[in-house]
């Protein structure tokens, strides 16, 4: 909310006024509570309508995007997830196993027996007779490189060494002395030249500093800087303004959407919920018990016949079939039935006493 009392001065310990910490004049704050007003009369109607927006936009998030996204999901992994992944469990990688076992079968067993037993064998006999040649070549090339080492030196090192001992150094040890008397004049040279250009830079210097630069800090440190500040003021005024607007506007707009929504509740939702309770609720028991139950006790009896009356239909069809299996081919041979349970203690006691008699007699 907005402060319109006006906050009492600061003061020190000895009791006299302490200055405000951000140089507030009297003038700024005698600007500030109508900017602020007139903020709150602009942001207003703006504050609302993105309230609105706001609530618009949920209720649409929740009663539409959101059920819409959630079938075109289960849609989309119904059409295009699951034959993906049924394609692949039950196509793409049984047959990527049997293309791995065949290539294995067809391709890297015969190599590897390629490899073990005809291409290592060969490899190490080539490298046999490649270290016999190897060591020959060696022998060869160290006897022709100590011939031409000892050629080169007789026919080009020491005429080399001679040339540059008794003929180059002589002339470099000229040139350089010739060299650094010409540094010494060059260094002379060199210092005027910089006394020179040091006295033009100077004057340079000065003229701009006097042509421009004082003129464009006195702009600066009197002009530029305190529009600057007084900007900085009112820019700074302008942002609390519509800050407060803002908040202000927020609590108004929750203010009014909530005595809508009160009066919404109260106007329609809490009639439509008493009729649904006291009116709609009874009579649809009513209807329920007088008419929907005894429909559904008829029809679950209706069904009861019709099956009964379909079961008597298929046992009376299954006893004419009967009948005439027997009348066409007669009765079918019945085996006598074994009895193959294991007997009793009194049952093998009998047999025991049985089998013993039989081998007596």
């Amino acid at each position: 909310m907005v402060d319109l009392e006006k906050a009492p001065p600061a003061r020190s310990p000895d009791g006299e006024p302490v200055p405000r910490a951000d140089g507030e004049g009297c003038l700024v704050v005698a600007v500030r509570l109508p900017v602020r007003i007139v903020a709150l009369v602009l942001v207003l109607p703006v504050r609302m309508a993105w309230d609105a927006l706001v609530v618009a936009g949920r209720f649409l998030r929740d009663t539409v995007l959101r059920p819409v996204g959630r079938a075109l999901a289960w849609l989309g992994r119904a059409l295009f997830v699951w034959p993906l992944v049924g394609l692949w469990r039950y196509v793409v990688v049984p047959v990527a196993k049997g293309v791995g076992w065949l290539g294995n079968v067809l391709l890297v067993v015969p190599a590897v027996w390629v490899y073990r037993w005809v291409l290592t064998p060969v490899g190490r006999a080539l490298a046999w007779c490649c270290a016999g040649v190897g060591a020959v070549l060696t022998a060869l090339g160290r006897g022709l490189y100590a011939g031409l080492a000892w050629l080169g030196n007789v026919l080009l090192v020491v005429p080399a060494v001679w040339v540059y001992r008794w003929v180059l150094t002589p002339i470099g040890h000229l040139l350089a002395w010739c060299g650094r008397g010409l540094a010494r004049c060059g260094r002379g040279v060199l210092w005027c030249l910089g006394k020179v250009v040091t006295g033009i830079g100077a004057v340079l210097y000065w003229t701009l500093r006097i042509l421009l630069v004082l003129p464009a800090l006195a702009v600066w440190r009197w002009v530029l800087a305190p529009v600057g500040r007084a900007l900085a003021v009112v820019g700074r005024e302008l942002l609390d303004a519509l800050g407060h607007a803002w908040r202000i506007a927020g609590h108004l707009s929750r203010a009014v959407g909530r005595a809508l929504a009160a009066l919404f509740r109260w106007t329609v939702a809490e009639p439509a919920r008493w009729v649904y309770r006291s009116v709609l609720t009874p009579v649809g028991h009513a209807v329920r018990d007088t008419v929907l139950r005894p429909l559904a006790e008829a029809a679950r009896a209706a069904g009861r016949a019709g099956r009964q009356a379909l079961r008597s239909a298929r046992l009376s069809v299954r006893q004419a079939r009967a009948d005439l299996r027997r009348t066409l081919f007669g009765e079918p041979e019945r085996t006598p039935s074994v009895d193959r349970r294991e007997p009793s203690g009194a049952e093998a006691r009998t047999l025991g006493s049985s089998t013993t008699a039989l081998t007596k007699d």
